[in-house]
């Protein structure tokens, strides 16, 4: 059985291409979304489809397990996951440092990135917005992992150096969700509006001073551009955490990367802004007076 830890939107789109293939799936969810999925999963966009799908609240004993929770619920859901056999875990999470933290946990944990791409558009409703790649490292256990992902048609790629996909792809995240989430825009707009644009070329500059200082050739700025074309219609993630009242993913990524620069002597200062901006926002989430639609100060 392959156990789905944290089915929120990336989660249930994985989860969902699974069951296609004809695989036995178990969803972990909580709350509105773990109701939502009692009844049934829809998946809109590239494919269309409602699936009757098995869901819990706690995990269980599985083969494989696919970790998606937030950056944030990493330590809980990696202690709840202790206490049963999950069997093979790969998370691909967004974030940097994810894995050490799963790693005091468990033992067989196998770190991956995905550009795919997924909006949940409602409980129990996800929409598949991109196809893109799953990289999982050169390692016998990952090998196993893309054996599934491939027989659901998830294209996958083992490389040699996961850490430059981890890194790179938290550098591309650090410029589009930040400022989609503040300005609440769609990806596309971050490089369309000149003003937005002049702010993420300048958080993409840190980003590749960041990545050539770790070792890596990597063009922040046609990255950035390269990911927010073939993604403009999405919300980034962040974006939807914002619009739903939710804690962001901003210390996994921007608060990582500034810790990062500080330890190896690189000016990060507007990486430090944004991440400023983004924690006052979340500050305001939690004090916001639900009646009035608007902060309660």
């Amino acid at each position: 059985m392959i156990q789905i830890m944290g089915a929120g939107a990336l989660g249930s789109l994985i989860g969902a291409l699974i069951q296609l293939s004809g695989k036995e799936v178990v969803f972990v969810a909580r709350g509105k979304q773990f109701e939502a999925l009692k009844q049934k999963l829809t998946v809109l966009g590239l494919i269309n489809a409602e699936i009757k799908v098995k869901v819990i609240e706690k995990p269980v004993d599985a083969e494989f397990t696919f970790f998606t929770v937030k950056a944030y619920d990493t330590e809980p859901a990696g202690r709840a996951l202790s206490k049963v056999d999950p069997g093979i875990v790969c998370t691909l999470q967004n974030g940097i440092g994810v894995e050490r933290v799963l790693k005091e946990y468990l033992k067989n944990v196998v770190r991956g990135v995905t550009s795919y791409g997924a909006n949940l558009l409602d409980y129990g409703k996800v929409v598949y917005a991109g196809e893109g790649f799953v990289y999982l490292p050169e390692e016998e256990r990952a090998k196993k992992i893309a054996k599934i992902l491939r027989e659901a048609n998830i294209r996958v790629e083992l490389v040699k150096d996961i850490d430059f996909f981890v890194w790179s792809k938290a550098i591309v995240n650090s410029v589009i969700n930040p400022l989609s989430a503040i300005c609440r825009v769609r990806n596309g707009f971050v490089i369309e509006n000149e003003k937005i644009w002049w702010l993420a070329e300048r958080i993409a500059k840190e980003g590749q001073r960041l990545m050539e200082k770790l070792g890596y050739k990597f063009d922040a700025i046609s990255e950035v551009k390269r990911v927010a074309k073939l993604t403009a219609n999405n919300k980034s993630s962040m974006l939807q955490d914002v619009m739903r009242g939710k804690r962001t993913e901003i210390d996994y990524i921007n608060g990582e990367i500034i810790k990062k620069c500080k330890e190896l002597g690189i000016n990060c200062e507007i990486n430090e802004i944004v991440w400023k901006i983004m924690k006052g926002i979340e500050d305001g989430i939690a004090v916001r007076d639900l009646d009035l639609g608007h902060a309660n100060i």
